[in-house]
């Protein structure tokens, strides 16, 4: 069971449940500047036409979170007035506007946050995910700013709620927004089944990203970190089939093959933090221990597959990188075989010198993962799968609970490491 903190907790009175006034006072947890969280009232009208009030029972802490707690953005995206965070979240109906149909209040729901115009060329085609006026909770892309989940109750479109079943726990339901990045990820690799795979990064993501692999037919899923407890947790728990931990240069002189940076999914790198890689000026330098990496971790699962001839026993079929950094993209480049796909899951290193020509020559396809789109019922009927093709529990990727929006500091605190001071893991942390 996940440790729990618990803060002070603000009612939800029967009234605002039952939505019999214009509008309700409701908590949210409010970030200003770097570090600065706030605990807040806002006013909350009733839920407009087409709208669900919800109350929010579970919010995942993701990555991108806890950049914009540290520094108040997130990449190229700079916050520039008070913004909610927060996205992953389910909850339960607590109120209905009008024209919406098929929701009865204290239905259990999950919400998809990512809201696209509908109208445009790209909306029509069905890649939502790819829309120019899409606001998304908790993103400081639009302005203003489309406030998080970190609030006790919000009003959010009926048509991106998607109704869980009663079995699914909360937390479960949350984690149905990486697990659609995940879901999105393999749909554009397609691989066959029979195919290997490699993931690189075992952040939540790329735990998902593994699981996903693994139920879309890949024989062999190989994750690689540089956290031994995170590359233990996906084996143990079924993630992936193989683990490789990236050993850490002990100093400047360490060897080639050591030389890489960090392939957690926490934003703990990239915060202009020198890397291992930063002491090589050499591109040369860092291509060679790329390669190196891509042989080691290539070498785990080797023996545990069919003799094969030696024309296709020179990398997996497809590459999910999910970091986001120019060391792990390197990787994964020289670590696909001819003709295989690389999958740019992470966002990471906007700018980055990677070998082109290892793509290129062999035929490489690079493909680029932004968010997810018609995804969340093919997540929801994955959590009722049972038997072989059950997905590794999500409940038991929460290892740590915060009860209460008092809470969210020490929550995004302990979210951006990767133990905690008892020394246990941290893999996925929610506020409740």
């Amino acid at each position: 069971m996940a440790p729990s903190a618990t803060a002070e907790e603000l009612p939800v009175s029967l009234e605002s449940r039952t939505l019999s006034s214009k509008s309700a006072t409701v908590a949210a947890s409010v970030l200003h500047g770097a570090l600065d969280l706030r605990l807040e009232t806002r006013s909350l009208e009733q839920p407009s036409a087409g709208e669900l009030q919800i109350q929010i029972k579970s919010t995942g802490i993701c990555g991108s979170d806890v950049s914009y707690y540290k520094k108040f953005a997130n990449g190229d995206l700079c916050a520039c007035a008070p913004l909610s965070l927060g996205h992953e979240s389910s909850g339960v109906v607590v109120g209905i506007g009008p024209q919406v149909n098929g929701f009865a209040i204290g239905d259990k729901v999950a919400l998809e946050v990512g809201i696209p115009c509908g109208q445009c060329g790209i909306c029509r085609k069905g890649r939502y995910n790819l829309c120019k006026k899409m606001k998304f909770r908790s993103s400081a892309k639009s302005v203003p700013h489309f406030q998080g989940t970190l609030q006790e109750r919000i009003n959010h479109p009926a048509i991106w709620c998607h109704k869980i079943p009663e079995h699914v726990s909360f937390d479960a339901a949350a984690l149905l927004e990486p697990l659609s990045v995940a879901i999105h990820s393999v749909n554009r690799a397609a691989p066959t089944p029979g195919s290997t795979a490699l993931v690189i990064g075992a952040g939540t993501v790329g735990l998902l990203v593994a699981a996903m692999a693994r139920q879309s037919g890949c024989t062999f899923v190989t994750i690689m970190d540089v956290d031994e407890g995170r590359v233990q947790y996906a084996i143990s728990k079924g993630f992936a089939t193989h683990g490789y931990v990236v050993p850490k240069p002990l100093h400047p002189s360490a060897s080639s093959s050591s030389i890489f940076m960090s392939g957690t999914s926490t934003p703990a790198s990239s915060d202009g933090a020198m890397s291992p890689l930063s002491s090589y000026s050499s591109i040369s330098d860092r291509l060679d221990g790329a390669k190196a990496v891509a042989a080691d971790v290539l070498a785990v699962a080797r023996p545990d597959m069919l003799a094969l001839d030696d024309d296709e026993d020179d990398g997996v079929d497809v590459t999910f990188e999910c970091t986001g950094k120019e060391p792990c993209m390197q990787t994964s480049l020289y670590a696909t075989k001819p003709g295989g796909k690389v999958i740019m899951v992470g966002m990471g290193t906007p700018i980055q010198t990677v070998p082109l020509s290892a793509a290129h020559l062999r035929e490489v396809d690079i493909l680029g993962i932004f968010r997810y789109a018609n995804t969340y019922q093919t997540g929801i009927r994955l959590l009722a799968g049972k038997g072989p093709m059950k997905l590794p529990s999500l409940d038991g990727m929460v290892t740590h609970k915060f009860k209460g929006l008092g809470a969210a500091k020490k929550a995004f605190e302990l979210a951006g490491r990767t133990i905690d001071d008892d020394g246990n893991l941290v893999i996925k942390v929610v506020i409740e």
